[in-house]
């Protein structure tokens, strides 16, 4: 299967960047033969796509945290396939029925935040069901009766891939269900799922393959549905080199999507593949957006060379996502990786102010007298 030529196909080009607002995809959804399940806080409709006649039943959504847009812009690519009548998207709604919800938090993804309009994490209200997005969701759950969940978000650049050195582009977990993190049947095939998809994505992105935290949390939805005894699988779509808009990222989830849709629907016998999910490296905190070394730096008349970071926030501005880059550590570097660095061969900080990095402050500096640095990067 041409996994490459597949995305280039049923790529929704409409959608791009990291700003993804209900505005954006109901035109989209104006195509298909959708249903308004619920409302928002502030009364935005929450909408499902259910497609197909197979016998195992996935529930898919995306965007519970609204600013984690890019698997909402991998499902629409998968929808486009769905709906294209090819060979595969017939092969796939004859082994399984879907319901997608392409965006659970519209108030999140309008305002550009993680948490619903109340200020609430939705992902850490699967007990209370205090919102009604929670709910939502909740009733889908029921009601549909999945034999597998998707619970799809976005990670931060922050996170590398074990040890590699590499950024943590696509990963995976398959939630605990209780808390001894133990191993049953249910988890088994989450698991198994997952491994398929890992195979797959390392023929792309070598080593760039991570395994999400297991800690357990009852008041998580992948934890919740888990504990229920439907297979969960939790993607995170992180960082590809240079690529903040999350395109080439969202190749990969619609890659990760197909390849473990491929895997469930040749496999019937449930096979042990701990040891392959235990292999894939657990995600570290190891990166930052921007290492400088090799810094001379003025410390009340003493000078030293040192090592910084910088780190991007994320700001909306007119319904625009900028990037802007801010002193994020001095010195502590040890095991960290920079996506971008710059070794500055032991020349002079100045920014006509403090002259030296201060936490929080803007990105923007000279390195000696040839060397601009203007949010984060050289001029």
């Amino acid at each position: 299967m041409n996994y490459i030529h597949l995305h280039q196909d049923y790529k929704e080009e409409s959608l791009f960047g990291r700003y993804i607002t209900l505005e954006e995809i109901e035109p989209l959804l104006a195509k298909y033969a959708t249903q308004i399940v619920g409302q928002s806080v502030l009364g935005k409709p929450i909408y499902t796509l259910e497609i197909g006649t197979g016998k195992i039943r996935i529930l898919m959504w995306s965007q519970m945290h609204g600013n984690e847009s890019t698997t909402t812009k991998a499902l629409f690519d998968f929808m486009n396939l769905l709906h294209s009548n090819s060979d595969l998207s017939v092969k796939l709604k004859s082994e399984f029925t879907f319901c997608l919800i392409p965006m659970l938090n519209p108030d999140g993804a309008a305002l550009y935040t993680r948490e619903n309009a109340n200020a609430i994490d939705l992902n850490r209200d699967a007990q209370e069901q205090s919102q009604p997005e929670s709910v939502v969701l909740r009733s889908v759950f029921e009601t549909f009766k999945p034999n597998f969940c998707y619970n799809l978000h976005d990670q931060r650049t922050i996170f590398g891939a074990g040890n590699t050195g590499k950024p943590a582009t696509v990963s995976f977990l398959a939630p605990a269900y209780n808390d001894n993190r133990e191993v049953n049947e249910v988890r088994i095939k989450a698991m198994n799922v997952i491994v398929a998809m890992n195979a797959t994505l390392q023929k792309y992105i070598p080593n760039q393959v991570g395994r999400f935290d297991d800690s357990f949390n009852l008041n998580c939805v992948g934890d919740t549905f888990q504990h229920l005894n439907i297979p969960t699988l939790l993607f995170e779509a992180g960082h590809f080199q240079n690529d903040y808009n999350r395109e080439i990222t969202r190749k990969y989830i619609f890659i990760a999507l197909l390849s473990g849709l491929h895997y469930l629907y040749e496999n019937d016998i449930v096979h042990n593949k701990i040891e392959d999910y235990m292999k894939i490296p657990q995600n570290k905190v190891v990166f930052y957006d921007f290492v400088y070394k090799n810094v001379k730096i003025n410390y009340e008349g003493i000078e030293k060379n040192s090592n910084f970071a910088a780190q991007f926030k994320e700001v909306l501005n007119n319904k625009e996502i900028t990037f802007e880059a801010v002193i994020a550590q001095i010195d502590t570097l040890d095991n960290y990786f920079g996506h971008v660095e710059i070794d500055a061969q032991g020349e002079r900080y100045h920014d006509g102010k403090n002259n030296i990095p201060i936490i929080d402050t803007k990105a923007t500096f000279n390195l000696g007298t040839n060397i601009k640095i203007v949010n984060g990067t050289i001029k």
